[in-house]
Order: structure tokens, then sequence, then C-alpha cells
């Protein structure tokens, strides 16, 4: 049995006795009237998200035109047309989008093969599980920012333990960013805003660029599809930029 995404994607299952259907819903896709659609949250602490990433041997090699390039690596992807948009503006720059949900990954890296951006890829893994691995195979001193922008909520208490961004991550990122180098957190949902900038500051090697209140514009120039969405409905998102000390 094969369950199709579309025209490109399919779910085949290793395990006989599992349904091609239920590994789809497992990989983060919910299959409903004979169409098939990305899930919106993915639990990350499920035993299936703990698997590392499957990285190409000489990989970045080949997927990026330079490797001398500043890295800008955006966590919680989703779609990518914010990291498409970054692709495009800041063509001096390579960007890496990471994303749970593989049908979104494939597609995303589908049309940057389209438009041949060569400063551009996507990768799917669980970022809390692999960040350290996909971070080590870059240039030393070439991660120069990393965005962690509008991630899932979790808003159960017994739920916040999924939320993406915890001690651990932090600290990886602090190991492979460069000095001077930036994180750039945000969400429209206060209490996750909070909680993001707790982790954060808590970390010795970041310094918080704005101690007396948020960033309330994207320091990019580029918005996220949940960003244009909050100026649309005027909401008021809550930014922190963080620099590497």
């Amino acid at each position: 049995m094969v369950c199709f995404v579309n025209s490109f994607q399919t779910f085949t299952s290793a395990d006989p006795t599992e349904s091609a259907c239920g590994r789809g819903k497992r990989m983060g896709v919910v299959v409903a009237s004979g169409q098939v659609r990305t899930r919106q949250h993915v639990n990350p602490l499920s035993e299936h998200m703990q698997k590392p990433v499957e990285l190409e041997q000489e990989w970045p090699k080949g997927k990026f035109e330079s490797l001398e390039r500043a890295f800008h690596v955006d966590i919680g992807v989703a779609k990518g047309r914010f990291l498409f948009s970054m692709a495009e503006t800041y063509a001096e720059k390579n960007f890496l989008g990471l994303e749970i949900r593989k049908p979104l990954v494939d597609q995303a890296n589908d049309w940057r093969d389209d438009k041949n951006l060569r400063n551009l890829d996507f990768l799917f893994c669980n970022a809390n599980v692999s960040l350290d691995e996909v971070l080590s195979r870059l240039p030393p001193g070439s991660l120069d920012t990393v965005s962690v922008q509008f991630p899932d909520p979790w808003f159960k208490k017994r739920h916040k333990k999924r939320r993406v961004l915890q001690p651990e991550l932090v600290e990886v990122i602090a190991k492979h960013l460069k000095p001077s180098g930036e994180l750039y957190v945000c969400s429209d949902v206060l209490e996750v805003a909070e909680q993001m900038h707790e982790v954060a500051s808590a970390n010795p090697f970041f310094v918080d660029s704005s101690p007396n209140g948020w960033i309330g514009e994207n320091p990019f120039n580029v918005l996220t599809e949940r960003g244009k969405a909050c100026i649309n409905h005027q909401r008021y998102v809550h930014g922190k930029l963080y620099t590497r000390a």
C-alpha cells in the first residue's frame, strides 16, 4: 500500500506490520479524503524523532556554490519561504533551513532546485537531536547568524518540554556561533517569547542587545509568513537579538 502525498512524494513502510499511511502520519502528514496535508505540529520527543540526521558523506560540499561564505541557519523553517527571500536578498551569504516535517523539506528543496539557488539548502531533522552534528559539518567560524522564529508554542503544561529552544540547544548554538555572531528569536505568543528569553539569557555566552524590552521589528528586513500575518492582524511580535560574546 502506498499513500501519495503528491506526484513526487510517497511513503512506504520498512515495518511490514505498519501501513504506509501509518508511517506517513508518523512523518508528519495527515491523510484525509484522499488528500495528504502536513501536520501543523510534530512531537519532537516521539521515539521516531530521536533518530540522528542522515547527511550525505560530503555534505555540505556540492550543496553550496561556495563554503567560504558566512552561514545563516533558520531552525523550524516550515515551507522555507523566509529563507528563499533571504537567499535572493543576501546572495553573498549561505542559508540553511532545518525542519522536522520531511514533506516540507522535500518540497523546499524542489523549489530551490527550480530556482537554481546555490546558496540555500534544507535538511530534515530534529534540531534538538542533530543540530550539533549539522553545525559541526560547516566550516569553522562560518556560522554568522541563527534564527528561531514563531516556534510551535505547545501551550499545555505537560507539553512545554517539547518547545524547541531548550538550554541544550542554546549551548550547541553558542558552541558553533562565531564571536559577535547573532541569535534571533521571536514569537507572537508572549509566554513562548518569555520562555525563549529565559533560556537564551541564562547562557553566559549570549548578550541581550535589548535588555530593556522586546524587538518589535525583524532585524533581517525579511519577514516570515507568520510575521506578515502578524502585521496584517496587528499582532505584536516579541523578539530578542543576542550577540555571541
